[in-house]
Parts: structure tokens; sequence; C-alpha cells
């Protein structure tokens, strides 16, 4: 085996953890972000929407830190730096030398989807590092037939279940994979059945509670699907180029050919048709491209692995390869980072981006929702209840609210409907979100009386998804809350309204 690249790898991890930490407290948080900090105090084996691990991992960092942003990005940036190093190695498990392995680590590095997760913490952040790790375990274990390797990708699997599902569906691609190309002899023996026994076990409180609620998490898995941030099955390919990389594109392709077509690659050929299998599971069932995320590394390595003998016999002037990475990082950051002054971000290339949209005008929108409750006659005032469209405008009112002394915020948004019901019949509601005619008469489902009486504006001009939403003051409910919390409760990527 190469040796390890060390130095050089460690340098490039370095800088990119200090980037990342250098922008950490640009802007704002991500709803997502505001999301498992309220989910984090209200700890629960599982969620409509999620495992439990990132809202334990939240509400460890808020307990250390407080609600500090920079912790919070701190963590983010870290797990994906130390995914830079898996990658490396992944590299080297095919038996990459120092030029493969900093390939494989570059790209990574300077994917805009990954460099992306790297700003904020999601639990694609924790599931990227989890599945990138569990491939290059499964290769270790490929190559040496050694049990442990095999215990250790089920531990990593494990990691990966408890912040996404999304591995069973790599795991269950990586098995038909070996089925088809092998090797079909490491299936016969006792550890594989012992590492998904591993992967397992952690999970078990999580998938009861999704049996106890009725698995909301196909009905939310139905609901992504839905979505269509990526412009469905005619987007998904163009937007995998994106999401990887203009320049670095080419080299995960050229790695995907060559895991059918290298005879230096041949034991390792599953991967190959792991990837095209989940293509066209996630095409057909209208998944999303970043879905594939966890297999970038070992398809830049294959590629880079198979480059690298290339690259020496063709004597390529040395400064090329870095040019092109720095070349591709530059175009990473203005797609991902958010380095623009806030008056410019409205004409940046990152306007459409929404995880640089929605980290912007929280603070604003809970300003306004208390100065709609300041509106109100003073015996009014301390009967109020805050009601929410999403989960994003309710974890930005639980955690800025407090300085208006606004009450904590209610919505049926996925996990937030399980947080608290509203407990004061009869007094008025603000309710945040719904838009125009259409809201007015959704709320009119529930109150006699609806008033417009507020506008979201984030003061930048940013077409995010809260941007000229209306507030509301609704009067005469027509039921009790506890009639009345059922039909709230919704799933999906943004509120109902």
């Amino acid at each position: 085996m190469p040796a390890i690249a060390w130095r050089p790898v460690l340098v490039l991890t370095a800088f990119y953890w200090a980037v990342l930490v250098a922008v950490s407290a640009r802007y704002g948080f991500h709803r997502d972000e505001l999301y498992f900090i309220e989910a984090g105090r209200h700890p629960a084996w599982g969620y409509p929407d999620q495992p439990p691990l990132l809202p334990l991992l939240m509400r460890a960092i808020t307990e250390v830190s407080g609600e500090s942003m920079v912790a919070v990005r701190v963590v983010a940036a870290s797990i994906v730096a130390a995914g830079v190093v898996v990658a490396a190695l992944t590299a080297r498990e095919l038996n990459g030398g120092r030029t493969a392995q900093l390939m494989t680590a570059a790209a990574y590095a300077v994917s805009p989807f990954i460099l992306n997760i790297g700003h904020s913490l999601y639990t694609v952040t924790v599931d990227l590092l989890a599945t990138t790790a569990l491939i290059w375990l499964l290769l270790r274990w490929v190559r040496t037939g050694q049990a442990v390797w095999a215990l250790t990708a089920g531990a990593a699997a494990a990691v990966a279940l408890q912040a996404k599902y999304l591995v069973a569906f790599v795991l269950a691609a990586i098995l038909a994979g070996m089925l088809i190309a092998g090797p079909r002899d490491l299936l016969r023996r006792a550890a594989p059945w012992a590492a998904a026994v591993v992967a397992m076990i952690p999970s078990i409180p999580s998938l009861l509670w999704q049996h106890a609620h009725g698995w909301p998490q196909l009905g939310m898995a139905e609901a992504i699907g839905a979505n269509d941030d990526f412009l469905g099955r005619p987007g998904f390919l163009p937007y995998l180029v994106i999401l990887t990389g203009l320049l670095t594109s080419p080299l995960w392709a050229y790695g995907w050919v060559r895991l059918f077509r290298s005879p230096r690659l041949h034991r390792y050929r599953f991967l190959g048709w792991a990837y095209l299998i989940l293509v066209v599971s996630f095409l057909a069932a209208g998944g999303k491209p970043n879905y594939l995320a966890g297999l970038w590394a070992a398809l830049w390595a294959a590629g880079a692995v198979e480059l690298e003998s290339r690259l020496a016999a063709a004597r390529w002037p040395r400064p090329v390869l870095p040019g092109v990475y720095a070349v591709a990082g530059a175009l990473a950051a203005v797609m991902s980072l958010p380095i623009y002054p806030l008056a410019w971000l409205a004409r940046s290339p990152q306007a459409t981006n929404s995880a640089t949209t929605e980290t912007v005008g929280w603070p604003a929108l809970v300003a306004e929702v208390a100065r709609v409750r300041d509106t109100l006659p003073p015996a009014e005032r301390p009967l109020v209840t805050i009601m929410a469209d999403n989960y994003g405008e309710a974890g930005a009112i639980d955690l800025y609210g407090g300085r208006y002394g606004l009450p904590p915020a209610h919505s049926g948004h996925n996990g937030y409907w399980h947080f608290r019901v509203p407990a004061r019949d009869g007094g008025p509601t603000i309710f945040v979100g719904p838009r125009g005619a259409a809201g007015r008469a959704y709320l009119a489902r529930f109150w006699h009386e609806v008033t417009p009486a507020g506008r979201i504006d984030n003061g930048v001009g940013l077409a995010s998804k809260e941007q000229g939403r209306t507030i509301w003051i609704c009067r005469g409910q027509r039921a009790p809350w506890r009639e009345l919390w059922p039909s709230f409760a919704h799933l999906g990527m943004t509120g109902r309204a």
C-alpha cells in the first residue's frame, strides 16, 4: 500500500476548515438549524422527518456554548473537514499514491454541495461523513477480508442511520452491486451480516417511534419527492454536475467508467453498479442528486487512481492540477459561501441558493411579529398565541422572541407539531406565513375573523421563501385548540399555506 500523504492532506484540510470557520458568523442561522435547536429542547427517540442524532447534537452544542452560531458552524466545518481526510484515505485504499490522494481530497473539498453543508449544520452534514467513512471501510474490508473492517463499517452505518435513513438505500445498492459483480465470496462469511446487526440495533428505538406514529417518514419522503428544488427528473443529472463541481465532475464520471473497465479496480466493480442502481432508483422515485453524495469520494478516488499513472507518463506541467483545483475552489466559494455583503446578495450568484437565502432575515421577521403583537390592545397581549406556518419561522420566534417578550411559537410543520399544543383558548392568534387570498381562506377554516397585520421583509430584497409572506391577526376561534390541532399537522420542506 502507498504511504498516506499526511502532510499535504492535513495542510489542505486545515486550510479548508479555516476558510469555513472564517465565514461562520456571516448572515444567520439556516431555517433547519433553527429547527434543530428547538428540537434539541424536545429530545425524543424519533421525529417525523429525521432520526434523533441532529437534535441531540444541537442540544449538546447549545448546552456547552449557548445558542452560538459560530459554535454550531465550527462543528459543521470540523465534520466536513474530516471528510476531506477520509476521501484521501479512500484513494489510498484503491492503491492511490500521493497525487491520487490529493486529487481526491481536493475534489471533495471544492464540491459546491459539500462546501455548502460545511457552512451550516444539517442532517446531511453528519450523514455524508458517516457514509463516506462507511464506503472507505467497506473498501478496506474487501481488500483485506478482515472481519474487523466490516464491523467498523457497520458502526459507521449505525451513525449514518441516526442522522438520515438514506444510508439504508446505499447499503441495499452496495449489496446488489456485490451480488452482480462480486466479491460474492465475502457475503458468504458471517462478518457482513454481523455488521448489519451492528448497524441496525441503535436504530430500533427510532423505528419503533416511527411505527407508533404511523411511519411519518414515508409521508415526508413523498413530500420531498414532490419538491421541485432541483427541477425534478429533467434537472437530476445537470444538478448532479453542478453539485459535484463543473471542473471536478469529469473526475467522478471517469472513475465510475473505470470501475467497470479497469483490471486494477475489478474487485471494486460493485461500487460502479451500486452508483448506477442508486441513480436509476432516485430518478424513478423522484429523489435528489445530493442523495448520491456518500459515494462521490469513492468515485473521485477511482478516477484519481486511474489518472495518476497516466499523468506521470504524460509529464504534465506541475502547476496544471493545482490551478484547476484553485479555479474549482473559487467557483465553489462563489456559489456556496457567504462571501458577499448582504446588500449585494440579491444580485449575486447565490440569490437562488436556498442554503444561503434561508439564512437571511430571521431577526427582522421576529421584530415584525413583535410589532404586530404590540398593535393589540394591552388587555389582549398576555392572551396571544403565536402560530407559524413552518418550522423556520417558529424556530426563529423561539430563538429571538425572548428579547421582545414573545411567547413560544407553535407550528404544525413536521416535528414542531409534536413539541407543544397551544393551551389558551379564546385569545387572539398571530399567524405567521400564509400568503394572500389563499392564506386568508385557509385561516378562515379555524377563525371567524382574519385580518392582515404585517408583512415579512428581510430588508435586502432577497427572494427567500419567507419574503413577502403575511402576518395575520386571527380572532373568534371556531373550536378549542385540542380539536383544531390535528388539522394543522403537515409534512414537507416548507409550510402548508
